[in-house]
């Protein structure tokens, strides 16, 4: 997605991320106490179907084409739906498009919809989808995810003011059908079409009123299994089964109540109290200190998750420039070593540039070896000859990163290793959010902290951010043509074979020269009280509440 910015992964990605304020929910937030075992029933309220929930922040965009953030596309996904809905195992299945067609080359899709109402009682017309698509790809809303449109034909045009509205292939036959042709043929359409920027909106509704998606009301027009009941900004929001939804048959809860509690161990209390049912991205995240309790009680669960943590390396820098020092530097992390005694959620050290995961990409690829100090230091010894450096100690590093406990930990551990066994003098730079986002934007850094998440189970939404040096996501100033002609050859690819061939040998170039150096693949950690049934995040972290139920 070449203009992306970074927002999605950081909100779901710290899995650890700590921050500063609590604000209350259901209960005494100052207590602090990590003491105890979770209540499984205290939690109880007049309505056996509701659900108790928290996330760290407000939601900053209840706008489908805006946002762009993991809290709030927990929401949207959840009051909105889509062509598709992803199943338990992420795989897109049937929802207001009740079937559709594709042809044979792979290009066109025609959805057929299912009668569906809006909640102002508008039906669902396919001309909403066309609407919605084609603001966010109008370029003067800036939309940040109009790139996942891209597969379409004349999307990418039209969002780059190349081309015309009326040149993008998405066409309403009639209320009913919605035909869409493509570029290329792209293996993963059909869960993009769940993604939060390819849900619908009511264009009567919204057209022309600029804050219809910034409070619950009777403009917060949706079409999903629950409504907006409630938004007190900054607090908490509340969410309501749709009796009109089609599928509300199947929808078990009554309410949700979601809290804004900003501090992890805060909520940890809470979720030992009883005070909230669920604990885990993206409904807040299970406290570092707070793992081996739930560890030694049983109740940590750990979920596959399509997500890495990873160091870039800016590569027009004097000495991360170089492809041996930056081999040395990757080489040189004991991986297994900071999960067992830093991040402690399991996670597995990463290996490659894609999680396991992925599809396709489950299997060791063999690229380097964990913790390899031989190969670090013979890459070291091979970089300093290039850079004629004649000692280890003239080598500085500064390893940025964000406002985090977390990331300075990892930070802290690596650069133990890096200067004990490399001779090297490594330094910490912590920043701010914004203003560190800035820094590697520009290239004010050496090494940098990061992460991300997939938008859809495919190994591209990995492999594409370092197609160029001017993709908005990059930050590290490396590019290769090869690398580049193979992701374009993965996208004309129709022979799913040939594809995955295609995406392994351009991951293989970014990890012969490294311009980040993988870490680890998450995991999702969450614990959940004994009566919440159905409920567990999928391999890119959504959680339909959908098909949640109380005992």
């Amino acid at each position: 997605m070449n203009k992306n910015k970074k927002f999605l992964l950081l909100t779901v990605l710290a899995v650890f991320s700590l921050v500063l304020a609590a604000c209350g929910f259901g209960g005494d937030s100052s207590d602090n106490s990590k003491d105890g075992k979770k209540d499984s029933g205290s939690s109880e309220t007049a309505s056996s179907k509701e659900l108790n929930l928290v996330v760290a922040s407000e939601p900053p965009s209840l706008h489908p084409q805006l946002a762009t953030d993991s809290t709030s596309s927990a929401v949207l996904i959840n009051v909105f739906e889509g062509l598709t809905r992803l199943d338990a195992d992420g795989k897109p299945t049937p929802a207001i498009a009740e079937k559709w067609d594709v042809s044979e080359d792979g290009l066109t899709y025609t959805f057929n919809l299912r009668d569906a109402k809006w909640t102002n009682g508008d039906p669902v017309v396919a001309g909403d989808f066309v609407y919605a698509w084609k603001w966010a790809l109008n370029p003067e809303n800036l939309s940040e995810y109009a790139s996942v449109f891209y597969p379409i034909k004349g999307a990418e045009a039209y969002n780059l003011g190349e081309g015309s509205a009326d040149d993008v292939a998405i066409k309403a036959e009639d209320d009913k059908t919605l035909v869409i042709t493509l570029a290329n043929p792209t293996a993963y359409f059909l869960e993009l079409t769940a993604f939060k920027t390819y849900l619908p909106v009511n264009q009567k509704v919204v057209e022309g009123n600029d804050e219809w998606y910034t409070d619950a009301g009777e403009n917060y027009v949706t079409n999903g299994p629950f409504t907006l009941d409630d938004w007190k900004h900054n607090d908490s929001l509340v969410l309501k089964k749709n009796a009109d939804y089609w599928d509300a048959a199947n929808v078990a809860l009554e309410t949700v109540n979601i809290g804004m509690v900003e501090n992890e161990s805060t909520a940890v209390t809470m979720f030992k109290k009883g005070e909230i049912d669920y604990l885990g991205s993206p409904y807040q995240t299970v406290a570092l200190d707070a793992i081996d309790g739930f560890k030694a009680d049983k109740s940590l669960q750990i979920a596959d998750y399509a997500a890495i943590y990873w160091y870039k390396f800016n590569t027009k820098d004097k000495i991360t420039g170089n492809a041996n020092i930056r081999k040395a530097l990757t080489l040189a992390i004991d991986r297994q070593g900071l999960i067992d005694n830093i991040t402690k959620g399991e996670q597995k050290p990463a290996l490659g540039m894609v999680p396991a995961a992925i599809s396709g990409f489950e299997e060791d690829r063999g690229y380097y070896k964990d913790n390899d100090m031989e190969g670090a230091k013979a890459a070291l010894e091979a970089g300093m000859k290039e850079l004629g450096i004649t000692d280890p100690s003239q080598i500085k590093i500064n390893v940025s990163f964000n406002t985090s406990e977390a990331h300075a930990a990892i930070a802290q551990y690596i650069q133990e290793g890096w200067s004990k066994n490399l001779g090297i003098t490594v330094g910490l730079d912590n920043s701010e959010w914004q203003v560190y986002l800035e820094k590697l934007n520009v290239l004010d850094y050496q090494v940098g902290r990061m992460g991300w998440i997939a938008d859809y189970n495919d190994a591209y939404t990995f492999l594409e951010m370092y197609d160029t040096a001017e993709n908005g996501n990059n930050d590290t100033g490396w590019e290769n043509a090869q690398y580049k002609d193979l992701l374009k050859q993965s996208v004309a690819e129709i022979d799913p074979a040939k594809r995955l061939e295609h995406l392994k040998q351009a991951e293989a170039i970014a990890m012969t020269e490294l311009p980040i150096a993988p870490i680890y693949y998450y995991t999702n950690l969450y614990v959940k009280n004994d009566k919440v049934q159905n409920m567990a995040p999928d391999r890119i972290g959504n959680i339909q509440l959908k098909s949640v139920d109380i005992k």
